[in-house]
């Protein structure tokens, strides 16, 4: 009888090692258990509080079947991609599974070996392995640093040049000048890509961007649809060329398939919703305020602003004892750790939500004054 293996293979025993290795170092990632249901999460990025609804469109298709370029192409697509470029002001858009997939392939596609990439020290991994994908010579620079950019922009250069930055750090809640880096890039011929993932929905006007608040237009914006929007799958936006060289060329959309038609449904549902309720972002931004302000006035360190809220600690031990602490008093969230971010600034990413009524921020802060004040034991 053929039995399940139940052992770790002999060609993967080294795994085990790096493992109980990450163990030893604080670093191993366990699985979270499921949260309860009506439990306000303080570690979602569901800012809008639209995740958990029910699907507005019951009857689309839960699948598209195949690649779009074959036969995965859906009317859901389309009317996705037309609400994503209108409610980012932009010519056009293009769906991809997911925000690590559109900003692979907009990097990998878009430069090559003799190309330049100025890129944020601090941008997300589907920046960094994009633009590594991409095989061009990559130049990291200071997080924030105007100046950097503008020497990495200034030296000689045998190809294009693209500068790379999220609009709104998810790790440090911080945000570049977005003008600058628009003016910077027009002034030495260089496309300007900007990752709004975090911020769409939230920030700008009516929850449009850091883009739309700078008053500016990226190049190629990133955004997802899995945050503020509730639902699943991401978008590059831009001008139709754009889009249409990634149909093309972006391997993460031509050898995937399609987005879920369904997905895509609840997705411009989602959009909508951001763009006609303004009182969810009202919300966030009442009760970021609320939260970061408790936080501020216990002593912690804090960083950013906005609605994530990242309370630097330091070593990752600190940080998983002070999440274990939370967690045993029903403040969920969890401790970041390189390498999400640089060691030594292991931290508590604390995220305010529509969800969140004043009476959990209150209790929150008032576990977390305890905690802070008593040690994570």
């Amino acid at each position: 009888m053929f039995h399940v293996k139940q052992e770790t293979p002999a060609a993967l025993q080294f795994l085990d090692e790096a493992l109980l290795e990450a163990r030893r170092q604080d670093l191993f990632r366990d699985r979270p258990p499921p949260r309860p249901k009506g439990s306000p999460s303080f570690c979602s990025n569901d800012y809008l509080a639209l995740a958990s609804r029910a699907c507005p469109v019951p009857a689309a298709p839960t699948g598209a079947g195949a690649s779009r370029l074959v036969a995965g192409e859906r009317a859901e697509h389309v009317q996705l991609e037309r609400a994503a470029a209108d409610y980012v002001m932009l010519q056009d858009a293009l769906v991809f599974s997911s925000g690590y997939a559109a900003n692979v392939g907009l990097l990998s596609s878009l430069a090559s070996s003799a190309d330049l990439i100025v890129s944020d020290e601090l941008n997300h991994a589907s920046l960094i392995d994009g633009a590594r994908l991409s095989r061009a010579r990559i130049e990291i620079v200071p997080h924030l640093d105007l100046a950097a950019v503008q020497r990495a922009l200034e030296a000689p250069r045998a190809g294009r040049a693209f500068v790379v930055t999220e609009s709104y750090f998810s790790m440090d809640a911080d945000a570049p000048d977005l003008a600058a880096l628009r003016h910077l890039c027009d002034a030495h011929h260089a496309a300007l890509l900007v990752d709004e993932a975090h911020a769409l929905g939230v920030l700008g006007p009516e929850g449009r961007g850091l883009c739309a608040k700078a008053k500016i237009h990226p190049d190629a914006l990133v955004g997802t649809f899995g945050k503020a929007f509730g639902a699943g799958g991401a978008f590059v936006a831009g001008c139709r060329t754009l889009t249409t060289w990634l149909w093309n060329r972006a391997r993460p959309f031509v050898f995937s398939t399609g987005l879920s038609p369904a997905l895509a449904a609840a997705a411009a549902a989602g959009v909508r919703t951001a763009a006609a309720e303004s009182w969810r972002r009202e919300q966030v931004a009442a009760g970021a305020a609320l939260f970061r302000n408790g936080l501020t006035q216990l002593g912690l360190r804090l960083s950013g602003f906005g609605h994530i809220i990242p309370w630097i600690v330091g070593e990752s031990a600190h940080a998983l004892g002070l999440a274990e602490a939370l967690r045993m008093r029903d403040i969920d969230v969890r401790a970041i750790r390189p390498p999400s971010v640089a060691v030594g600034t292991a931290r508590l990413r604390f995220t305010v939500t529509a969800a969140h009524q004043i009476a959990d921020l209150e209790r929150a802060i008032a576990v977390i004054a305890d905690i802070s004040k008593r040690g994570p034991g």
